[in-house]
């Protein structure tokens, strides 16, 4: 028995080396041609599938999916995600269904994952596979948004997605060197009148130029956070960016059905005109008068109540930065109450365009 132990120690030992050496003279074949043996892709998916259940625990999903950031997830999807996955109308590449593992049809699996889940895989990616992470990790409501667009994809006939992710406009090319082209990838989100397709669209219409540029060389640069919005940046040549910046800012921004002036517009217009300085909250209108302030301070009014609402959330969490005045930003809305940031939200969305 002593000498099978003593054996067995040496084994182990000199096992290390045998691997080694085998790895050293090209023993494994790393060819993806062939595929993996059947163990092989057994454990790495039983590995995958456990690792993503565990680590979602600790994801605390909302219990309600924003709806409202379904069209926004659906272009990002369109220009990051269905060329490996696929969409409906649109069958996967066929450089992605000779990859290893191959992509799944999301249509079809889906539904075989919790939203905590979902969340994990979206963010966070999926290593020994082509499924990269998020962009940022520094915008969770982002990666909600594209939950509940998957969420809705099973379901989704070709129409209904080329109208989300395309606004029945032909599909932009991967790099956009022409203008027309770049506008084309701003506006299947932003719209030809720029007033945006969704609640968590801002109005471009005229916006201000310097702000506008500034905003997309942050993006461009990642000083700026967000996945939908650094894919379709990097597609563009930068040196159309001050061309779209002047385009945007010169259309005329459309009057909206402003919401019924309640207790939230008026509480929220108290804090735009006077701040609450006892709770170091400033008031909005000293940097947001009017157009003619500095250029880099952005228009609010008439820009969509979700989106003011998200914007000033993420300020408050120190996740949005990238123009020189983010850090005043910051520092306004550190003191502000979710009900805060909803009551001022409500007021300037009621706004009328500024002449």
């Amino acid at each position: 028995m002593h000498v099978r132990w003593k054996h067995l120690a040496v084994g182990l030992a000199i096992l290390p080396i045998v691997v080694l050496f085998a790895t050293w003279i090209g023993f494994f074949n790393v060819g993806a041609s062939s595929g993996h043996w059947r163990i092989t892709e057994w454990f790495l998916h039983f590995a995958m599938r456990s690792a993503v259940r565990t680590y979602a625990l600790a994801v605390d999903a909302p219990e309600r999916l924003p709806d409202n950031g379904i069209p926004p997830a659906a272009g990002h999807f369109a220009r990051g995600c269905a060329t490996c996955h696929g969409a409906p109308g649109e069958p996967r590449s066929p450089a992605a269904l000779a990859m290893l593992p191959q992509p799944p049809d999301l249509s079809a699996v889906v539904e075989q994952w919790e939203d905590a889940e979902l969340f994990r895989i979206v963010k966070h990616g999926v290593r020994f596979t082509g499924m990269p992470a998020w962009p940022t990790q520094a915008r969770d409501d982002e990666i909600w948004s594209m939950v509940a667009f998957l969420r809705k994809l099973p379901a989704m006939d070709a129409a209904t997605y080329r109208l989300l992710a395309y606004r029945e406009r032909p599909q932009p090319p991967m790099h956009a060197f022409r203008f027309e082209d770049a506008l084309a990838e701003c506006t299947r989100c932003h719209g030809t009148d720029g007033m945006g397709f969704s609640p968590l669209t801002p109005v471009l219409a005229g916006q201000k130029e310097a702000y506008l540029l500034e905003s997309l060389n942050a993006y461009l640069e990642g000083r700026r956070p967000s996945g939908m919005m650094q894919l379709p940046v990097q597609s563009v040549d930068p040196g159309h960016l001050r061309a779209l910046a002047s385009h945007f800012a010169a259309l005329k921004r459309n009057a909206v059905v402003p919401p019924l002036k309640d207790d939230r517009v008026g509480q929220g217009e108290q804090i735009a005109q006077h701040g609450r300085p006892a709770q170091k909250v400033p008031a909005c209108l000293g940097c947001h008068q009017n157009s003619q302030r500095n250029p880099s301070y952005p228009r609010l009014d008439g820009q969509p109540e979700a989106f003011l609402a998200a914007q000033l959330k993420l300020f408050r969490e120190g996740s949005r930065s990238g123009t020189p005045f983010s850090h005043l930003m910051e520092s306004a809305a550190e003191y502000l109450s979710d009900a805060d940031i909803e009551n001022v939200s409500a007021y300037f969305s009621s706004l009328p365009p500024e002449d």
